[in-house]
């Protein structure tokens, strides 16, 4: 048997407002909500992909801002450049665009940074060999 990749854990500060961030920038939804004696602990995920995937949010940590050139990130794929676009405007209207929009050799593809609540960067990507339109680009990129 091989291992299977089923979560990501992290320590957040401000819970309520990672929990926020997750929703309204990623579309996660909270799927398991607890409250131990550690603190309490968040599973979100993508709607449908509650048994495959889950990002735990865990109270209690620090803020962990990333040094410049870190480019350690979690990365969501989008359908579109223009979702790419809208994401990047609304970051840097709220303050937390990190990496403008930029477009990369394949299979990097099309992409910004977003700085989460808890110092984590999060690219928003289009065009990359994963996520939604990775049939179409990987195609793409084979006749080229």
């Amino acid at each position: 048997m091989r291992p299977s990749l089923t979560h990501i854990a992290l320590h957040c500060e401000d819970l309520d407002a990672s929990i926020a961030f997750y929703r309204d920038y990623c579309g996660l939804h909270i799927s398991h909500d607890r409250a131990d004696g550690h603190g309490r602990v968040v599973w979100m995920a993508e709607p449908g992909k509650e048994h495959v995937f889950v990002l735990v949010m865990i109270s209690g940590g620090k803020t962990r801002p990333q040094p410049d050139g870190d480019f350690s990130h979690l990365g969501f794929a989008l359908e579109s450049r223009a979702q790419v676009d809208a994401i990047a405007a609304r970051a840097e209207a709220d303050g937390i665009l990190i990496w403008p929009t930029r477009e990369e050799a394949y299979p990097v593809g099309y992409y910004c940074g977003v700085r989460s609540p808890e110092g984590h960067a999060v690219e928003f990507s289009f065009d990359q060999p994963l996520g939604p339109g990775a049939g179409e680009s990987m195609l793409a990129h084979a006749d080229a």
